[in-house]
């Protein structure tokens, strides 16, 4: 009985839509701040600047680290890891790992997105730089380079500790940077899932990840010291969103809070696909070209964050000679495309769609003597 009230009571707290103002969001939080991904831009904040305890929303910076190593082939999902006394020490939200035992970076990364296993925190941080230590001061030096000025890492878990703190806005910028490694959302969106053959069970933290549509991530944290905490992620019609909240009293408030910022940017914003760099925007004269004309297109694709409430619709203009000169390479800057939405003007890359080679001596001869058979 007691689940089923508590599964109504999170269709009934996240099912519901809220109909926000431009401006205003109703949170329950220390701190709070909401961000588009793909362009950084903040769609709302409020002290989002306040050194804070974060709670487990320390592992996106731990995820973050193996997700990088992933990446970069440093380690692969199948290696095995390893598990010392040291992690296996570790209280709190566990994976129940053992000494002696291994798992895979696979099966270590869902028991940390998915289960907010500390002890996994540190197994994995031991397996990559020898250390927890030597590991958290790799999670430092990443802090620094992102440009996250109010942050602090004194661990890989988040578990209270003096000295160790963050802040919204510092957590939005490694949300984002963590998010650029697509392989962590088959993490982050795993409901449920089991570890050691079917043995032992997993499920989300993150309440959103089934009843928020589009939620996609990425994680909770709570500790005595910070509350209930989330990094909020979730994607709509080509729109991913952002929300952090630090310092929410209970965790409903912190997923209400969550909702209430993520409903908020859905509501009042919308991304506008404006240029596609597979597509060709016209054909350009080519002179002693091998071929008469080339195609042309946008360097890379462009997309613009816009309030659903603007007006003036975006237009752009193409700024290319009338004739282009051979030899022209694929991707070779022909021009340029100017972007304006009424009141702001951006110009892009207009570049080659393909290779034109320069005629050859032989070929202007041929050509000449052709046109004099044909009358040309």
């Amino acid at each position: 009985m007691k689940r089923i009230i508590c599964f109504f009571m999170c269709v009934l707290m996240f099912a519901a839509p809220a109909a926000y103002a431009e401006g205003t969001v109703e949170t329950d939080a220390k701190s709070t701040i909401l961000i588009e991904a793909s362009t950084g831009e903040v769609l709302y904040e409020e002290n989002a600047d306040e050194q804070l305890p974060i709670a487990s929303v320390t592992k996106i910076m731990t995820m973050l680290l193996i997700a990088e190593a992933v990446d970069n082939g440093k380690i692969t999902l199948e290696d095995m890891v390893p598990v010392s006394e040291n992690a296996m020490s570790y209280g709190g939200s566990t994976m129940f790992l053992e000494a002696g035992e291994q798992l895979s970076v696979n099966d270590m990364l869902k028991g940390i997105a998915v289960a907010s296993a500390n002890d996994g925190c540190v197994a994995m941080a031991e397996f990559l730089e020898g250390s927890e230590t030597a590991f958290v001061e790799k999670m430092n030096e990443k802090a620094k380079e992102l440009g996250m000025e109010n942050t602090c890492f004194m661990n890989t878990n988040g578990l209270d500790e003096d000295g160790h703190y963050s802040s919204a806005r510092d957590v939005a910028i490694m949300s984002r940077e963590l998010m650029k490694h697509p392989l962590i959302l088959d993490y982050t969106t795993i409901w449920t899932d089991t570890l050691r053959d079917g043995k032992f069970s997993l499920a989300n933290t993150n309440k959103l990840i089934r009843f928020y549509t589009g939620a996609n991530g990425l994680k909770t944290g709570s500790t005595s010291q910070a509350l209930c905490c989330i990094s909020a992620a979730a994607k709509r019609d080509d729109m991913q969103l952002i929300a952090v909240v630090l310092g929410a009293p209970t965790s409903a408030k912190r997923f209400s809070s969550a909702k209430a910022l993520l409903d908020y940017g859905f509501a009042n914003y919308k991304i506008e696909n404006v240029l596609n760099s597979s597509e060709e925007l016209r054909r350009v004269a080519v002179s002693k070209g091998v071929a008469d004309d080339i195609g042309v297109r946008a360097a890379q694709d462009y997309s613009v964050l816009r309030k659903k409430s603007a007006g003036a619709e975006i237009t752009t203009e193409i700024v290319c000679d009338k004739v282009l000169s051979a030899p022209i390479a694929e991707g070779d800057v022909v021009g340029s495309i100017i972007i304006s939405d009424g009141e702001t003007t951006t110009e892009a890359e207009l570049v080659a769609a393909e290779a034109v080679d320069r005629k050859s001596f032989a070929d202007i001869v041929t050509e000449f003597f052709g046109n004099l058979m044909t009358g040309v």
